[in-house]
């Protein structure tokens, strides 16, 4: 395994992480009896698995259902000192329901302390609010702090940029866990402030929201020769210093698989995707177009300045690598999130919108006139039934 230093954590972190959302048996709450022997089996073998490779963080969350419960069977079994355990609370109006949250975390997990205790879901201007105010859940997070039950404090995001930038230039935390991945380019200014600042920098689902890479369409696969399209985006984000650990949500032993072959060229990360990334861009020019594939996806609105808030960056970015790059199963599977997730994926489709009251929106971008028959294509291709995330069942 290959470890970076986790920014002024100093923690030694290994480039993958366990993450502890989908081997779990459910994602609600359930009763300890109704946990299936043979999920219980699985979820231990791919921790000890993890372990095994090196890839020692392991990380969870209270809103992962059953997950916190059955690690907290296995984790006090296990040598404490040689894991990062992180779990995460999503943040409340109240201190009050932010510290009885993470007391049930810690009654699941049964340990005395987390290493990395995240603030889950700084997803919008009021959260963070919730988070910093006087009072408020980071005021009680650090009381853990300095009981000793969690040693670093950081947050996670599906938020706009400027809103991630916002929060990592408060100074308040010591990590972040974000989305960005070759697929969405977005967030790397807030990376760079992350940086900057001296935080670990986690990145969030990079082969399930990079693209459902564990089921790449041929066009992918072809492109990404000689390597896989999950080596290919591992070793992208790990050829950046400023990027830490990427999240394996694996569900079986074997899911790690893949992701350590890609290790065979870490020291050599950027020479290896370097003629892949050339191949990916240049099939995207020829689809789309230079221009496009230059300044179609610069400067758009956020969905809070877009008539019926529609997330047209969202919808854009999801049009230009489905279409280029074939990722449609992935594409559906993102766009009928929007309006149907709350402030973890925000913002609404391209479904009856004005394509006038889109393009003054839009006015100056140099696609103005065009995004509005973009967007009705879009909605095309990728609209499909209404989902759901995990975490509630779809």
């Amino acid at each position: 395994m290959k470890y970076r230093r986790f920014g002024r954590t100093d923690l030694k972190m290994p480039v993958f992480s366990c993450g502890g959302m989908r081997y779990q048996h459910k994602w609600d709450d359930c009763p300890p009896a109704e946990i299936p022997e043979e999920n219980q089996r699985n979820l231990e073998a791919t921790v000890l698995r993890s372990l095994e490779l090196g890839i020692n963080h392991i990380e969870t969350a209270r809103g992962y259902g059953s997950s916190e419960m059955q690690l907290g069977w296995l984790l006090p079994k296990l040598p404490r000192e040689k894991m990062i355990i992180q779990t995460k609370v999503a943040p409340f109006a109240t201190a009050k329901e932010f510290i009885e949250t993470f007391e049930t975390s810690m009654r699941y997990l049964k340990l005395d302390h987390v290493d990395l205790l995240s603030i889950h879901g700084i997803n919008n201007a009021e959260l963070l609010d919730w988070t910093l105010k006087k009072g408020g859940c980071l005021d009680a997070a650090r009381q853990f702090q300095k009981e000793g039950r969690c040693k670093f404090i950081g947050f996670t995001t599906h938020a706009t940029t400027d809103v991630i930038i916002q929060a990592i230039q408060s100074t308040e935390f010591d990590y972040v866990n974000l989305h960005w991945y070759f697929v969405n380019d977005f967030n790397w200014p807030a990376v760079e402030a992350a940086a900057a600042a001296d935080m670990g920098v986690f990145i969030i689902s990079p082969t399930d929201k990079g693209g459902m890479l564990y089921d790449p369409p041929a066009k992918l696969r072809e492109l990404c020769a000689p390597l896989s399209p999950i080596a290919f985006n591992d070793l992208y984000c790990l050829a950046r210093p400023q990027v830490h650990t990427l999240s394996v949500g694996a569900a079986r032993p074997g899911d790690f698989d893949e992701h350590i072959a890609a290790l065979d060229h870490y020291d050599q990360a950027a020479e290896a995707v370097a003629p892949i990334e050339l191949r990916l861009r240049a099939e995207m020019v020829r689809v789309l177009g230079e221009d496009w594939c230059k300044r179609g996806l610069e400067a758009l609105p956020g969905y809070q300045a877009m008539p019926d808030e529609l997330n047209v960056q969202e919808v854009l970015r999801l049009w230009t690598f489905a279409k280029a790059l074939d990722l449609t199963a992935w594409g559906k599977m993102r766009y009928n999130l929007m309006g149907n997730a709350g402030h973890w994926f925000p913002g609404n489709n391209a479904a009856g919108f004005d394509p006038a009251r889109i393009e003054a929106a839009l006015h100056g971008h140099p696609f103005a006139e065009k995004i509005p028959a973009i967007l009705t294509e879009a909605h095309a291709l990728l609209f499909d039934a209404p989902k759901k995330r995990l975490s509630e069942g779809g």
